[in-house]
C-alpha cells in the first residue's frame, strides 16, 4: 500500500501516546478492551487481535513487522522490573508501545518502498539504488554522502541485507518522517 493511501488521521486518532489525561483515559479504555481476561498484562498475540478487533486499524493488523518490532522495542526499552516477565505488556508501558507502534508502522511503509523487491529485506542495490536517494535523504532530513557507507553502517549484522529490524534502528537514530503521513502533532496545528 501506497503510504499517500493511508488513513493516517485515523491511525494517530487510535493510538493515543500523548501526555494528557484525555489520551491516559483512551489508552485505558483500549487497554481494558483489549485485556479481555482481566489480567493485568498483554500477550503480543492479544496485543495483534486488539489492533483489529479493538482499534479496527487493518493497514497495521497487516503489518505484523511493525507489531512485532514495536511491542519489542517497548519490552527492551520499558524502565523498571517487569512483573510479567518479557513476553507480556504491562500497562505502565502502553504509552511507550502505542508510540512506538506509529513510528515502526511509519517505517515499514518507508521499507516496503526501498524493498522492490518484496523479499522482506532490503539489498544493497535497492537501498543505493540512485532513483530512491533523494526519497530516503527527505525522510531523514540529511544529505548522504556515500550510500554504500550508510548500507553498511545500517546492516548491523553484516548479513548483506538490511532486515526490518535493522532499519528500524536506523530511522529511530535519525528525524525520520516519510511526509506521506500526518504527524500527530501536526493534526494540533489546525486547531
Amino acid at each position: 500500500m501506497d503510504p499517500s493511501e493511508i488513513d493516517w488521521e485515523n491511525i494517530n486518532s487510535q493510538l493515543p501516546y500523548e501526555h494528557s489525561e484525555e489520551a491516559h483515559a483512551q489508552r485505558r479504555e483500549i487497554w481494558n478492551s483489549m485485556n479481555v481476561n482481566g489480567n493485568k498484562y498483554l500477550s503480543l498475540a492479544e496485543v495483534d487481535k486488539g489492533i483489529i478487533d479493538v482499534l479496527g486499524l487493518e493497514e497495521v493488523f497487516d503489518s505484523k513487522r511493525a507489531v512485532n518490532e514495536a511491542f519489542h522495542f517497548t519490552k527492551s526499552s520499558s524502565p523498571g522490573e517487569s512483573k510479567y516477565g518479557d513476553d507480556y505488556l504491562e500497562f505502565r508501558e502502553f504509552r511507550l508501545f502505542m508510540q512506538t507502534l506509529r513510528a515502526t508502522f511509519e517505517f515499514y511503509q518507508a521499507f516496503s518502498v526501498v524493498d522492490t523487491e518484496g523479499d522482506h529485506r532490503i539489498s544493497k542495490e535497492e537501498f543505493c539504488n540512485e532513483d530512491l536517494r533523494p526519497t530516503i535523504e527527505k525522510w531523514t532530513g540529511e544529505e548522504i554522502e556515500d550510500m554504500e557507507a550508510e548500507f553498511a553502517a545500517i546492516d548491523e549484522n553484516e548479513g548483506g541485507q538490511i532486515l526490518f529490524k535493522e532499519f528500524c534502528n536506523w530511522a529511530f537514530s535519525k528525524n525520520f518522517d516519510i511526509e506521506d503521513d500526518i504527524d500527530s502533532q501536526d493534526e494540533g496545528e489546525d486547531e
